[in-house]
């Protein structure tokens, strides 16, 4: 299909260097001053003829620019005009006139012709069969006035492309937003009156006296002359006469019309989530058509930061380039759409733009309408868009300083008072009077995070916690200082202050002092970094906090979940080694009787017992990897030993003499049930 869309691409690069030439020069379409592209078929020869009246080829030009594949005359047309005194500078139109792209009529054709007219030249004709070349003189003279006429000699398994049909789908596929008149010699039936013979109306008289009976002396009535016939009438027809949607005004452009544009644009079956078309103006001025797709492909991520497709780049309505990653940032890379302008300039290729200047400010602006749009999405939307993007976003958050503000307006999270994720406005509308910070965990799921012992204290304050289950989540959120002035506090790191009675927080934490000072010098003094007093903790005996620049037991997690990390990775074994603070529950039964028992006597071997099974069952519920499971796993073994009055040092057997479970328990009933047992 692409041999047309070039040979159209190269026709309107021909119309637009003539016409940018009679800017300064009129005479130059003495000629013809149409500028027009045509399309004709005929299929007794099987061949297909596109003719532009552009600027043409001298016979030089020919040699040059078809001689060798991948020639374009473009480029020494540009210099030659950009040199030239008092001429416009601003000559970027071009798209390339015969290059790579001319080429691919050979996809289709078995021969080639190119006839063409140049103003400066006489008529001639270039023939190939992509294995030679010849070019003579055109003996029927200056027939063409001005350009150029490609004709194509089709393959047999091309010959659909002398279907009209066929040629007026690629056109509205590829070239309906070229800026010149694209015809097709094409025909249509039309109902016309004809003249009757005179024969023939004697004839019909004749019969029709007959079936009337008329007599002589009947008054007879004038006869139509004329008859209606369907004729076949061959004429051209436009093909793009109907101007690119993103050039009218939005108020005059239909919502089925958009929809079909954009399944036109992307090949998508479903209608889009939404869409903004807008007119940017300023220090460049350009038009833009974006969409959100419905859903995005499953391998998103995968691609992430790869160059796509997604938008497209015109300038004055010829297309350039989809292939860039300057236009859009990653995290906007789901979206699909137009974006043409005026005023950017563009070398000789179609993918390489010169003046990034003006790049960046657009940028800047389809960012801004970007995140408007989704601002102005109606709840239900939301909700769809928020399931298909709220990754894209969070890397926004992340990536985006600069529209870090806008973009922590569209979060959504779940929380602790919330079943639907919330956004943080409605969070901050909900705030205690007395709460100071916006509180949120981060963990695997949301039942987890229920569950924590972080949250217990807060929310039996009364207040909210926001529950963060993605695993960007926590991320985010750290690249956040503030929202609407409210700093954010994650509640599994230092710095939760609870206590509204400073008094009695002091004097529990002069009470506790005893066990604190014993934990961080004795108790666990090579696993934690101090103990402090809670405020922070209901029902839980203690916790193991992060530091404020520490990581959680999520973001340990995470990275060691990376299947893309280095094997060995400093930073990462640095917080990784990190001690974490304990905090105590000074109003739990267990955390009361090890302070009696420190007190006591602080070289108790049951106290230290205690204190490390509560520092590994903190270490678990905390969220972090426990790093001496074996141990763990003894030391609940033998808790359940001496509640089932085991002896601690009774082993395991391997005498194959020895009975088995089973056989004892009978054997243990027999003597319960003895006489002598009994007496006993």
């Amino acid at each position: 299909e692409i041999y047309l869309r070039e040979l159209i691409s190269n026709a309107s690069d021909a119309l637009d260097k003539i016409r940018l030439l009679a800017l300064s020069n009129a005479n130059l379409l003495d000629a013809t001053n149409e500028l027009s592209i045509r399309i004709k078929v005929n299929k007794e020869s099987q061949m297909l003829h596109i003719t532009d009246t552009g600027i043409g080829m001298t016979r030089d030009d020919l040699v040059k620019n078809l001689g060798t594949i991948a020639k374009s005359g473009t480029a020494e047309f540009l210099s030659n005009i950009n040199n030239a005194d008092g001429q416009d500078k601003n000559v970027n139109d071009m798209i390339g006139q015969f290059g790579v792209g001319f080429y691919s009529a050979f996809l289709v054709a078995d021969k080639v012709l190119v006839t063409t007219k140049h103003n400066d030249d006489k008529q001639y004709i270039w023939e190939s069969d992509a294995n030679s070349f010849s070019i003579v003189e055109d003996p029927r003279g200056p027939t063409l006035k001005r350009g150029t006429q490609i004709s194509l000699q089709l393959k047999k398994e091309a010959l659909d492309n002398l279907e009209l049909d066929t040629l007026k789908n690629l056109v509205k596929k590829y070239s309906q937003f070229i800026n010149f008149p694209i015809y097709l010699w094409s025909s249509k039936t039309e109902t016309v009156e004809e003249p009757i013979e005179e024969e023939e109306t004697e004839t019909e008289k004749e019969e029709k006296s007959e079936e009337d009976g008329a007599v002589e002396d009947a008054k007879e009535e004038e006869k139509p002359k004329t008859k209606k016939v369907d004729k076949t009438v061959w004429d051209w027809e436009i093909l793009n006469d109907h101007k690119p949607i993103w050039t009218r005004k939005p108020d005059q452009v239909e919502e089925n019309e958009y929809t079909e544009f954009y399944k036109a644009l992307t090949k998508d079956t479903k209608d889009p989530l939404t869409y903004t078309h807008f007119n940017a103006e300023g220090e460049v001025s350009f038009k833009s058509l974006l969409y959100v797709p419905s859903a995005q492909p499953s391998d998103t991520f995968n691609k992430y930061g790869t160059v796509t497709d997604n938008i497209k780049l015109y300038v004055r309505r010829v297309f350039i380039t989809d292939e860039f990653t300057d236009l859009l940032p990653k995290y906007l890379s789901f979206l699909q759409g137009i974006v043409d302008s005026d005023d950017l300039p563009l070398n000789v290729s179609r993918e390489v733009l010169q003046q990034h200047k003006l790049l960046k400010i657009i940028r800047k602006k389809l960012i801004r309408k970007a995140l408007d749009m989704l601002k102005k999405l109606d709840e239900e939307s939301y909700k769809k868009f928020w399931a298909e993007y709220s990754t894209n976003i969070k890397l926004g958050i992340i990536e985006d300083p600069s529209n870090r503000a806008r973009l922590a307006k569209l979060l959504r999270f779940q929380s602790s008072v919330e079943e639907i994720p919330t956004s943080l406005a409605d969070y901050v509308k909900r705030m205690n009077e007395k709460q100071e910070h916006i509180y949120y965990i981060a963990g695997s799921s949301r039942a987890e995070l229920e569950r924590s012992p972080f949250v217990e204290g807060i929310i039996r304050k009364g207040y909210e916690v926001l529950y963060l289950i993605e695993a960007v989540d926590e991320y985010t959120l750290s690249a956040i200082p503030e929202f609407e002035g409210k700093k954010f506090q994650n509640v599994a790191k230092e710095g939760v202050t609870l206590a509204e009675n400073k008094e009695k927080a002091e004097e529990l934490k002069k009470q506790f002092e005893p066990l604190t000072k014993w934990l961080g010098e004795h108790g666990l003094k090579d696993m934690i970094s101090k103990a402090v007093v809670s405020d922070r903790l209901a029902e839980s005996p203690c916790a193991l906090v992060a530091g404020m620049f520490g990581w959680t037991g999520n973001m340990e997690r995470l990275a060691l979940s990376n299947a893309h990390q280095k094997a060995d990775d400093p930073q990462r074994e640095f917080y990784l080694k990190q001690r974490k603070s304990l905090e105590i529950n000074p109003r739990h039964p267990l955390i009361k009787d090890l302070l009696r028992r420190v007190r006591d006597d602080p070289e108790d071997p049951k106290a230290k017992e205690i204190a490390v099974m509560l520092f590994r069952t903190a270490t678990l519920r905390s969220g972090f990897m426990l790093q001496e499971s074996a141990d763990f796993a003894e030391s609940v073994e033998a808790l359940m030993k001496q509640s089932l009055g085991i002896p601690l040092d009774e082993k395991v057997s391997y005498d194959d003499d020895e009975p088995i479970a089973d056989q004892q328990i009978e054997e243990e009933e027999e003597k319960e049930e003895s006489p002598e047992h009994e007496e006993l």
